[in-house]
């Protein structure tokens, strides 16, 4: 396989992992345990993905995500075109890919989700890359949701939450003194005048 094609193969995969991770506000445990298997699209609308265990899941029941197919940065589109080139069928979605292109059979180990994040970021030109971590995902998404009018309730229920202290801790919005709501609001006054 040529450079080319691995760095292609191992870009498929990092733009899957992380718009799947962003969309569904998922952790890195739970994106490296999610497998093929477990997920089922759902034409025109997305797709659900099942994980066995997650944290908050005291009985071992499990628990079904569903991710919504988007007009842009699609995770379902994502996921799709990485399942096709990577040929994966069964097991571990996201998987290691070694320097000649080989897929391992194993999923990625949870303290690689950090790295590749950092290097996924840095080679985008964001400054400070060592500030992120593997719950910067489910931050940003949370941080996104919060700053997009999406209250407290709905942010809990999609992501997964049980405790309202933990979705708190997610969501320090980046308007701590309310300025950008306050001038929008004094800007639709201004419109309704």
């Amino acid at each position: 396989m040529t450079q080319g094609a691995v760095e292609r193969l191992r870009h498929t995969r990092d733009k899957a992992l992380l718009l799947l991770g962003f969309w569904r506000g998922f952790r890195s445990d739970e994106l490296i345990r999610l497998e093929t298997q477990n997920v089922e699209l759902v034409p025109s609308q997305g797709m659900t993905c099942f994980l066995p265990r997650t944290k908050g899941d005291r009985q071992a029941a499990g628990r079904c995500f569903k991710v919504p197919a988007l007009s842009r940065l699609c995770p379902v589109a994502a996921y799709m075109a990485w399942k096709d080139l990577s040929g994966i069928e069964e097991g571990p979605v996201f998987r290691g890919i070694d320097q000649w292109g080989r897929i391992r059979a194993h999923g990625l180990h949870v303290n690689s989700v950090t790295p590749l994040l950092r290097s996924v970021f840095e080679r985008a030109g964001l400054l400070s890359v060592n500030s992120y971590s593997s719950h910067s995902l489910r931050r940003g998404f949370a941080r996104w949701a919060n700053d997009n009018g999406w209250d407290v309730k709905s942010l809990m229920e999609y992501v997964g939450w049980r405790d309202v202290k933990s979705a708190l801790r997610y969501i320090d919005g980046a308007d701590a003194f309310g300025r950008q709501r306050i001038e929008r609001a004094l800007s639709a006054d201004d419109q309704a005048s």
